[in-house]
């Protein structure tokens, strides 16, 4: 299945937009960027300070007079509020991610995810920007026990990453109530795909998974194996944010679950993985991480219903169009 869910209405929205992508040479954010270039979009800044990003990302939009890069960190207000002005739509997409990486560092998890999300709400309400919509994450869950995961009921967060996207949610809602805001969030689960970063510890299981196996070297599995998330392709995410982008919602909470509404454990996905590489061999379990939940599955009727959004690419053809872009690299 491969089939996009943007209308003519959604694509014409973006070529009347000057857009800005926070965090745009990153994972998500650099195929967003993509995205929106091949959409036509009237202005693209991307504003990235590089520290898990990579330029070689987007670098081959550059010679498009309509994509401007501006490096430079949202922690730092004074150094970004230039870029926002003559801004339509904010992508507020960046962060620092990992759930280990929060528990390693907290104080720089919340500088950049909590202070850099205030200092993003600011420049956009001062700069009158039309529209923001920014990456929450289904760590907001915790400890809930709810199945499938429904955007109304939470528990509490089981790391500082968690702390800080519920933070990022509350801000939103204030700026929203208190400045008139047109604010919506998207809850990621496990996104994967083209662009996502394999260096460094704390990469995500899918391209360690396929990158491990296309070397012929062995992959660790955290715990039984048993633990089952929702992967979600990164073309559904990137075109939730267009969807919301476009959206004209009035409700209390606007925000949303953004992934397949299916789950696959972690022993699944590496027999799916192997299947496609066939290298022929087999996991070793290590210890279970601290913080990991056990279960992550997602309801995404309201997505649905208020954004129109149907995920179009499922896990295979997701995860053969990863493979194979991984494949250049190796």
């Amino acid at each position: 299945m491969n089939k996009s869910m943007l209308k003519v209405d959604h694509i014409q929205f973006i070529q009347n937009s000057s857009c800005l992508v926070t965090g745009g040479a990153g994972f998500i954010g650099a195929n967003l960027v993509e995205k929106l270039v091949s959409c036509g979009a009237k202005r693209i800044v991307v504003l990235d300070d590089l520290s898990t990003g990579d330029l070689g990302n987007i670098e081959g939009y550059f010679n498009a007079d309509r994509v401007e890069f501006v490096n430079a960190s949202i922690t730092e207000l004074d150094a970004i509020r230039s870029t926002f002005d003559r801004i339509d739509i904010v992508f507020q997409l960046a962060a620092l991610g990992s759930v280990p990486r929060s528990i390693d560092n907290p104080v720089k998890t919340n500088n950049v995810n909590v202070d850099g999300f205030l200092n993003v709400l600011v420049a956009a309400k001062d700069a009158g920007v039309k529209k923001v919509v920014y990456s929450s994450s289904s760590s907001i869950y915790g400890d809930d026990n709810t199945i499938p995961k429904v955007e109304e009921k939470i528990g509490n967060p089981l790391s500082p990453y968690a702390v800080s996207k519920r933070s990022n949610e509350l801000y939103a809602k204030v700026f929203r109530d208190v400045y008139g805001m047109d604010i919506i969030g998207l809850r990621y689960f496990n996104v994967f795909g083209p662009k996502q970063n394999i260096n460094g510890p704390y990469a995500a299981v899918i391209p360690i998974f396929i990158t491990n196996l296309l070397k012929g070297e062995t992959c660790n599995i955290n715990g039984d194996g048993t633990i089952s998330r929702d992967f979600t392709f990164v073309q559904n995410v990137v075109e939730a944010n267009i969807l919301a982008a476009w959206a004209k919602i009035e409700l209390e909470n606007p925000v949303f679950n953004v992934a397949m509404g299916d789950q696959i454990s972690l022993n699944e996905l590496y027999n799916k993985i192997e299947d496609n590489i066939g290298s022929g061999l087999k996991p070793i379990h290590k210890e279970k991480r601290i913080g990991d939940i056990l279960s992550s599955l997602a309801d995404i009727s309201k997505a649905k219903k208020y954004l129109g959004y149907e995920p179009g690419y499922d896990f295979q053809e997701g995860i053969k169009q990863t493979i194979e872009w991984y494949r250049k690299l190796y």
